[in-house]
C-alpha cells in the first residue's frame, strides 16, 4: 500500500518529533518534510508535494497558518491542508476553512484523532473535531454572528499581527507586501467590524480568540 505523504508545520521541534513518532507508528503514513514558518512550509510543499499538510496556525516569522494555508492554495488548488491547533474559536476554524483548509482538529483532542483526520483529508474528505463542532454549532444557535465574518482570510490574518502588537512595516515584511497596501487592509478591516480605534480591533480579535489575552507581542 502507498504511504500517504504527509508536511508537518509547527514552529516547535519537539512538538513535530512527536507528531512524526505518532504518524509513523501508524501503517501507511510517512512524514516527508517538516517547516517551522509559512515561508518554510510554503517552499517544502512545493519541493516535496505531500498527500496532506498538518498545519498549525501560530507560527514563528510573522505570517501564521491562515496566511500559509492561503499561500499554498493559491500555488496549487489541490492541497490538502489540515490545520491542528490549540485553538477552539468557531471564527479561526471558519477562516481556515475559508482560506482553503480540508480539516480542522484541536491539540486537546485524542492523538488517534489526528490519524484519522490525515487519513480522512488524504482521501479527499472534510475533518472536523468535535470540540471545534460544537463551537460552530453553538454560535449558529445563538443566532450570533462573528464580527470577524464579513473578513477574508489574509484580512483576518493582518488583524491577528495588528492585534499581537506587529507595526505595519513588520506586517508588510512578513506577508511580502507593501506598507501602503497593509494601511489599506488595516482601514478596511476597521471599516469592516465597525472598530474605531485598534484597542478595539485587539478587543475583537482576543473575543474571536485570534490572540490570546496572556500572548506578547511578537
Amino acid at each position: 500500500m502507498t504511504s500517504i505523504s504527509v508536511l508537518l508545520v509547527d514552529d516547535h521541534p519537539v512538538v513535530r518529533e512527536g507528531y512524526r513518532r505518532l504518524l509513523e507508528r501508524q501503517s501507511g503514513f510517512a512524514v516527508v518534510a517538516e517547516a517551522e514558518d509559512a515561508a518554510a512550509a510554503y517552499q517544502a510543499y512545493r519541493d516535496h508535494s505531500p498527500d496532506v499538510v498538518v498545519m498549525d496556525l501560530s507560527l514563528r516569522g510573522g505570517a501564521g497558518g491562515l496566511e500559509a494555508v492561503r499561500h499554498i492554495r493559491q500555488w496549487d488548488k489541490r492541497a490538502r491542508i489540515l490545520v491542528f491547533t490549540m485553538h477552539s474559536a468557531a471564527a479561526y476554524a471558519l477562516k481556515a476553512f475559508e482560506a482553503g483548509a480540508s480539516g480542522f482538529i484541536t491539540k486537546g483532542g485524542e492523538a488517534s484523532e489526528l490519524v484519522r483526520a490525515v487519513a480522512l483529508v488524504a482521501r479527499g474528505g472534510r475533518a472536523l473535531g468535535d470540540d471545534v463542532a460544537r463551537e460552530i454549532a453553538a454560535e449558529r444557535l445563538a443566532d450570533g454572528r462573528s464580527p470577524l465574518a464579513d473578513l477574508g482570510p489574509r484580512e483576518t490574518e493582518i488583524l491577528r499581527l495588528v492585534a499581537s502588537g506587529r507595526t505595519t512595516e513588520d506586517i508588510a515584511q512578513a506577508l511580502h507586501l507593501s506598507p501602503k497596501t497593509v494601511q489599506n487592509y488595516h482601514y478596511q478591516i476597521k471599516s469592516k467590524v465597525g472598530a474605531r480605534t485598534d484597542a478595539h480591533l485587539v478587543w475583537l480579535a482576543l473575543g474571536a480568540g485570534l490572540v490570546a489575552a496572556d500572548t506578547p507581542p511578537l
